[in-house]
């Protein structure tokens, strides 16, 4: 075989291995750090359509440094799932709002955000998703700041349901850096088979004050910044090893027309609820399930018990990103 032609061959076999390799090289798990928020630099909301050599397709929201690499956050814009992956694996571009709009993600974002939920002089409540598309349950645990341990006996109940039970779990800033134990109990439960959790974005330090009005409360507080309570919620996750989702809820589920706008903004699906068992809402087929396993809300979890033990939980329970049309 001529040179030249024994070359094109070799560099054939190389083209094809570099084709390849994305798919398998080029996910990222960031490893837990020690430097918490500061491990995590760079971080920027965006939007661009993004595809790999290997034909992969998706929508980036973020892009990151972590130890000096360029990252991106990337949401597959059926499935609703999210993924880290090295910004160098994929071609990118500035995407549109109408390119992104008529994908599953972009009409969960649309309706979330138009979903009005209770109107009151100065806030909403519980605007947002709070029913599922399927007619299980969908059982969600927030993680509100608390002096209190994790309850890890909500956990063992949930497992009973079945292996890779699904949780979302909603994840305040100040909860992680305070719990670091509980949450690593969490993720060896994920890890080992048992859980299936995602994590919801539920603000930095979930700001609240007792006898305040609701209407400048939680995130109407004065000087709050809602931005920097969603960006950094997300970057001490990815700085302990984990993938932010595209799914977040209001401290309180306390919000407003301009919050709504602004979580529209960086692309989450707002989530609210229908069944607050702690406050006496009774769940039902498609039910959004709110519980409080941070040691802050027992009536609750002992109505979730409740509630499973009598079957009153719709089978099978569901996945978050299985909530949305």
């Amino acid at each position: 075989m001529p040179r030249f032609l024994c070359l094109l061959a070799a560099l054939a076999v190389l083209a094809g291995l570099s084709r390849a390799a994305p798919a398998a090289d080029c996910a990222v798990k960031a490893a837990p750090s020690p430097g918490g928020l500061a491990a995590v630099g760079d971080y920027r909301p965006t939007l661009q359509v993004c595809s790999s050599e290997d034909g992969r397709r998706a929508f980036a929201i973020r892009t990151l440094t972590v130890g000096g690499e360029r990252l991106a956050l990337l949401a597959d814009p059926e499935a609703l799932t999210t993924r880290l992956e090295r910004a160098a694996c994929w071609t990118c571009r500035d995407a549109s709002e109408d390119e992104l709009a008529p994908t599953r993600m972009g009409r969960a974002i649309a309706a979330s955000a138009g979903a009005p939920g209770i109107a009151h002089r100065g806030f909403l409540e519980n605007a947002g998703l709070v029913r599922g598309a399927p007619a299980g349950a969908f059982v969600t645990g927030d993680l509100c700041p608390s002096a209190r341990p994790l309850d890890r006996g909500f956990f063992a109940e949930l497992e009973t349901t079945g292996p890779h039970a699904p949780v979302a779990l909603s994840i305040s800033g100040l909860w992680l850096e305070r719990h670091g134990a509980d949450f690593r109990w969490l993720t060896d439960q994920r890890d080992s088979g048992r859980l299936a959790i995602l994590w919801v974005n539920h603000t930095f330090t979930h700001p609240y004050r007792r006898k305040i009005p609701d209407a400048s409360n939680f995130l109407l507080s004065r000087r709050v910044d809602p931005e920097r309570e969603i960006l950094d919620t997300e970057r001490l996750l990815i700085a302990n090893g984990e993938t932010p989702s595209l799914f977040f809820r209001f401290p309180g589920l306390v919000s407003s027309d301009p919050l709504m706008q602004t979580v529209r903004r960086f692309h989450l699906v707002t989530l609210g609820a229908d069944a607050w068992l702690a406050i006496g809402q009774k769940p039902g087929p498609g039910s959004i399930v709110l519980v409080h396993p941070n040691g802050n809300e027992p009536e609750g979890l002992r109505r979730f018990a409740a509630d499973v033990a009598r079957g009153a939980i719709a089978r099978p329970l569901e996945p978050l990103t299985a909530a949305p049309q």
